[in-house]
């Protein structure tokens, strides 16, 4: 009997081969197509879900139906293996960055239509995530049709409102309910794996840390007041008050960005938004004017850190202007992300990525959030690797479709090789 020859990473080679070749590019396309024209913003991913648990249902995966909210699910399809393996899950949201309705926006990657030309496909979500989510299924595909059989269990995890944004204010509902919200219930509800890829778009670079948020808001309030009869109390004014705030809150962000920093990249602030007074009453001043920040913590600074370090700032403030109905709230936090270099998934992502692309894939610590941000407080590790074809541009989202047969490769082989092969 001829010997079985064995690739890097334990498995056959013959049947490293069988998966490749299963795996059909002009299926991604079709599938990468119908679910850039199911539009699913923010609170609307309901059609997506059932898009999703119909093609989960016919690789005839267990799937279940988790409703996050009215109008909202999850849908978790599991590939059962026989036992005695370990469980990988592939977690993506379906909720688009954009709503594909903003009028700024008008490059064709910005909306619900898919659109294929020169070897990529354009459309709203290709980028982040659906493009992921399209990989997972058919890298499960792939499998099944190689008569792979696992020994543990395959977890394809579709999951509602990721997108960086939250309740404030007036801006109440499910279209403001983002922020790992479906992955909170899924982890809530009984979908605990030992280790997940969160296919974000970070062009097939392996990310082994992210950046976690804190969002802040300080307000300062004023007189409310005519204009005929402000003369001489210009200065209290809550706009002019909160112009002589942003002064200080503008030093403290030079320090933050720099003694945060971490990875090779700046701890940005982003300055969020500013409100106040009445556009259709100029007439009046405004009684109130609020500061909205990002402040973006690297994954070595605890959440309650970052924000005594803000806080202090506040209190400086507020001694220094006692008078001036000064006020402070942090409104999210959703803290960083890491994983080890040693984990035994980043191993083998890094041999089946190098099998694949003729290279091992590079390294990025990132400044954005991920639904890592969960996972790995469930004790779930996680990392960030999946399909894009550089930063999103005036004509919006697109992948190359050569990217996305490619990480469907590498995530078959790498489920393959995880979970054990019986």
């Amino acid at each position: 009997m001829k010997p079985t020859t064995k690739a890097s990473g334990g498995l056959d080679s013959k049947l490293i081969e069988r998966i490749l070749a299963e795996v059909r590019e002009e299926e991604i396309v079709a599938m990468c197509c119908d679910v850039i024209n199911i539009p699913s913003p923010t609170g609307e991913e309901l059609p997506m879900a059932h898009y999703m648990q119909d093609a989960l249902r016919r690789l005839g995966l267990n799937v279940t139906w988790q409703e996050v909210e009215e109008g909202r699910a999850n849908v978790v399809g599991r590939w059962v293996g026989s036992g005695g393996g370990r469980n990988l899950m592939f977690n993506g949201h379906m909720d688009t960055s954009n709503t594909g309705r903003e009028d700024f926006l008008t490059g064709i990657g910005y909306k619900p239509n898919a659109v294929v030309k020169n070897g990529m496909i354009y459309g709203l979500g290709i980028y982040n995530m659906k493009g992921a989510l399209v990989c997972y299924t058919h890298a499960v595909q792939a499998l099944q049709r190689a008569g792979v059989k696992l020994k543990g269990d395959v977890i394809i995890a579709a999951v509602a409102g990721e997108i960086e944004k939250t309740q404030w204010g007036e801006f109440g509902g499910k279209e403001y309910r983002g922020y790992g919200c479906g992955t909170h219930y899924l982890v809530n509800h009984g979908i605990v794996p030992d280790m997940c890829i969160l296919g974000e778009p970070t062009d097939m670079h392996v990310v082994l840390e992210h950046f976690g948020s804190l969002w802040v808001r300080i307000s300062c309030t004023g007189i409310y007041v005519h204009t005929a009869f402000c003369e001489g109390r210009e200065e209290m004014n809550s706009i002019r008050r909160m112009h002589n705030v942003m002064d200080t809150v503008l030093e403290w962000i030079a320090q933050w960005e720099k003694k945060a920093s971490y990875g090779g990249r700046k701890a940005i602030v982003n300055l969020g938004g500013i409100r106040g007074g009445h556009p259709w009453r100029a007439s009046r001043t405004p009684e109130k004017t609020d500061l909205f920040l990002d402040v973006r913590v690297p994954p070595t600074i605890s959440m309650s850190d970052a924000c005594r370090d803000i806080q202090q700032l506040f209190f400086d403030l507020e001694k220094k202007h006692p008078d001036w109905g000064l006020e402070f709230e942090t409104y999210v936090s959703v803290p960083g992300a890491r994983i080890s270099e040693e984990h035994e998934m980043i191993k083998a992502i890094d041999a089946n990525h190098s099998r694949i692309m003729g290279k091992p894939p590079d390294r990025q610590v990132v400044v954005w959030c991920s639904d890592a941000s969960v996972l790995s407080r469930y004790g779930i590790e996680t990392v960030n690797y999946g399909p894009s074809s550089g930063p999103r541009d005036a004509e919006g989202e697109k992948v190359k479709i050569k990217t996305l047969v490619d990480i469907t490769k590498i995530y078959a082989l790498t489920a393959a090789e995880l979970c054990g092969v019986e």
